[in-house]
């Protein structure tokens, strides 16, 4: 091996080695085990690509696309960040307050788990498995979660540019979204047929399940026996607003359990004057419905005081947290994740709905046909439990 490509496997290894060592699979010893023998194919595709590769290699290229590469196969939202971005976060740089209203995950490329309502991607018609191409002129292939929601952000009535795929389409589709002042939480609620209260949560946030409470109580005031938590397309959210709407229906019971490597797994637990809204719940979910909106509506499920309909959740229930690394990179690594009341997995598998109704595809520009089988199957399933 020649000078120059021991330097290049000594600048890869190390990262590698401290990615190991912090992060981890298996057992100490397994993982110190299986870790060697990994570095050594490794040492050894790093001396083909270097010596027999048709052009000189970036040593700086392999090394980030290799790092890039190990935060990406843990899961969507672990990252491996430049010097760049982990200065912005130690500085504390405030994100602008302008976004487009989307939350994106990684698959291939980057993907959207949710437009929000009323938000410039949803009035643009964007929906939840949209591929997102590329932001600006930068293209996604190789862009991790944490990059791309921040550049997706900006002062508000700035503008970005998406480039999106939907489905089989042969051609992607180039729109021009304006960034808006995001609102900290949204929601409305209006009375349905047979005294059914419909409650719409949009976006979860430090308020949001004080009006949530105040919504369901007006809407039992007006007669309501049975309330429907509309969660689709919410995404977003820290863990702890997601719980706080739960308490506001779940008076008795374990809401969660957080589970952090080398640490036992943490109850969280209802407490005193929880559960204000005794009514029977029926939440509505879909591939779009996240973070926040997930554990709240787990809580519930968990606690058998909701009955789920739609669609699969995505499962994404872990809290990220940064480790600097020696040469100033640093990963954002999912270090927590949160379990069903029953210990079962949240994180990575997500919710099954108890009754699955599916929504309709539409081609990108083309108008949903008229009704929303979700919801009229939540009014038909209240009017059932009503009448038994």
């Amino acid at each position: 091996m020649n000078s120059r490509t021991r330097r290049i496997v000594l600048g890869i290894s190390l990262p590698v080695v401290v990615f190991a060592v912090l992060g981890g699979f298996l057992s100490k010893a397994t993982a110190r085990e299986e870790t060697y023998q990994h570095l050594k194919v490794y040492e050894e595709v790093v001396q083909l690509i270097s010596n027999q590769y048709v052009e000189k290699v970036d040593g700086n290229k392999v090394m980030l696309g290799a790092l890039t590469g190990l935060a990406d196969s843990l899961d969507p939202d672990s990252a491996f960040l430049t010097s760049e971005q982990v200065k912005q976060i130690e500085a504390g740089s405030a994100v602008p307050s302008g976004d487009v209203g989307l939350d994106l995950t990684r698959q291939y490329y980057l993907r959207v788990i949710a437009a929000r309502d009323g938000s410039p991607a949803f009035k643009a018609g964007l929906r939840t498995g949209d591929y997102v191409r590329s932001i600006g002129e930068t293209a996604t292939r190789n862009m991790s979660v944490f990059e791309g929601m921040r550049l997706l952000r900006g002062a508000p009535g700035t503008k970005v540019k998406l480039t999106v795929m939907r489905g089989g389409a042969a051609e992607p589709h180039v729109i021009e979204l304006t960034r808006e002042a995001a609102p900290a939480g949204e929601v409305t609620s209006r009375m349905e047929a047979g005294g059914v209260g419909y409650l719409r949560v949009a976006a979860i946030g430090a308020k949001t399940a004080d009006a949530a409470k105040s919504h369901a109580a007006d809407l039992v005031k007006n007669g309501a026996s049975t309330v429907v938590v509309d969660v689709r397309r919410t995404s977003g959210g820290t863990p702890e607003n997601g719980l706080a709407l739960a308490r506001v229906f779940v008076g008795q019971g374990t809401l969660a359990l957080r589970q952090t490597r080398g640490s036992a797994r943490e109850t969280i637990a209802t407490r005193a004057n929880d559960g204000a809204i005794s009514q029977p719940v029926l939440i509505l979910i879909d591939n779009g419905t996240s973070g926040a909106a997930e554990l709240f509506a787990a809580a519930l499920s968990g606690n058998k005081r909701a009955e789920l309909i739609g669609e699969r959740t995505i499962g994404r229930a872990g809290e990220q947290r940064l480790i600097k690394l020696p040469d100033g990179t640093g990963l954002w690594l999912t270090t927590t994740r949160y379990l069903m009341p029953d210990g079962s997995p949240l994180h990575e598998k997500g919710l099954e709905p108890a009754v699955p109704v599916a929504e309709p595809d539409v081609d990108f520009g083309q108008t949903p046909p008229p009704g929303d089988p979700i919801l009229e199957k939540a009014l038909e399933r209240a009017t059932q439990k009503k009448a038994a």
